[in-house]
């Protein structure tokens, strides 16, 4: 967040690939009609229950091969990715056809990206959710939840288990004169700017900050993306702060958020990002400084009242620069559990997104947990492979 107002294992025999000549048409059909469709050609478009499983089922097999695209052998490996043999006659849009071909192949790139930097994948599991359906005219605007787990492949052994994210999106399905149904567009509606492991669009960064009113703001130095000798490990319990604490509750509340804080992933919130690492750094040890929710150099947060420190992701660099609660770290790969890391995507000086790790491996690989695309244990190297040109800043806590 900018600023405070800002599997399912499936049978692959269930999802046929299309022919590559049918791609190029636009085809891509997903043949046999239902009782919905069959309606729906003598009169106005409808979306009954019949007609919401076939969106679901689309969208999750659109989102199924993409994450398999990053699989080691998976999906990706493939040389005709599109979906058919569901129920409901409805395709991908020749457009929509040809954007997901494109989409594949760049998720393919990135797992090699990953398998250079010593990360791959062993399994995919997702779950798309139909949260609710629209339909105005001849357009289905249709809301899901994509709840994905990725199976790290031991490639060092001392990897964590799995990784996991759940992403929102809007689906555009628009209805034809014979009573099909065409998916044309995919949209992520997450309010945070990062992406997703299996999203190879870029983010969309929107909000910027607003001028601090309490006097100069502490500009941080950047943090090389370079791997380096491993730092070394800190004492995790034993000191000022409790960083296993931190890791704790990062990754209890990583899904599921902890109703004593409000959240800030709702319409035209901003996203949650830093309000979820403060509520750890809380967890762990960091006391509130009350004051003013606008000065910068106080921090604070419950359920009634936020200070901007604690929610912006701008004022919360300026308030653990100022208050010293935390030092820079010339490099990503030296931080450690109950570390931060922050990413400006577009580069422009104001940062856009914040998150906390929970898990280092015995080669110094640090692995995150954050919200907004709610995400488990994505590793440094994962998140580095999505957005190699982004500014990213480290920070000892």
């Amino acid at each position: 967040m900018k600023s405070r107002n800002m599997g399912r294992t499936r049978s692959r025999a269930a999802i046929v690939v299309a022919a590559a000549a049918s791609v190029a048409a636009g085809a891509a059909l997903l043949p046999a009609a239902s009782a919905s469709a069959a309606t729906a050609r003598s009169a106005a478009p409808v979306v009954d229950q019949q007609t919401r499983a076939t969106f679901q089922r689309l969208a999750d097999a659109v989102l199924t091969d993409r994450t398999d695209a990053l699989v080691d052998g998976g999906q990706g490996d493939r040389k005709k990715p599109l979906t058919s043999g569901f129920s409901g006659d409805v395709r991908l849009s020749a457009a929509l056809a040809r954007s997901e071909k494109a989409a594949l192949s760049s998720l393919d790139l990135r797992k090699n990206r990953l398998a250079a930097l010593g990360e791959k994948y062993s399994k995919a599991d997702t779950v798309v959710t139909l949260n609710s359906a629209r339909l105005q005219g001849t357009t289905a605007r249709v809301q899901v939840t994509e709840t994905t787990a990725l199976t790290y492949r031991k490639v060092r052994g001392d990897e964590p288990g799995t990784t996991g994210f759940q992403a929102h999106h809007e689906l555009t399905f628009t209805a034809g004169a014979r009573g099909d149904w065409q998916l044309t567009a995919i949209r992520n509606t997450d309010p945070a700017a990062d992406i997703a492991v299996n999203q190879p669009a870029k983010p969309s960064v929107t909000a910027k900050v607003r001028t601090a009113r309490a006097g100069a703001t502490p500009n941080a130095p950047r943090a090389a993306t370079t791997r380096t000798t491993p730092a070394k490990a800190k004492n995790l319990t034993t000191g000022a702060f409790d960083y296993k604490a931190m890791a704790t509750y990062a990754e209890k509340y990583w899904s599921t958020y902890n109703k004593a804080y409000p959240n800030f992933n709702g319409h035209g919130a901003g996203g949650d990002c830093t309000n979820f690492v403060s509520q750890s750094l809380k967890a762990g040890g960091w006391k509130h400084a009350p004051g003013y929710v606008y000065d910068y150099t106080k921090w604070f947060g419950n359920a009634e009242i936020q200070s901007d420190s604690f929610v912006g992701v701008n004022e919360w660099s300026w308030f653990a620069q100022n208050s010293k609660r935390t030092t820079s770290l010339a490099y990503v790969y030296q931080m450690d559990v109950g570390d931060v890391l922050q990413m400006d995507f577009d580069k422009d000086g104001s940062k856009d997104h914040t998150m906390i790790v929970t898990y280092r491996n015995a080669q110094g690989v640090p692995y995150l947990t954050y919200h907004s695309a709610n995400t488990y244990r994505r590793s440094v190297a994962s998140i580095i492979a999505s957005e190699p040109n982004a500014y990213y800043y480290a920070y000892r806590t």
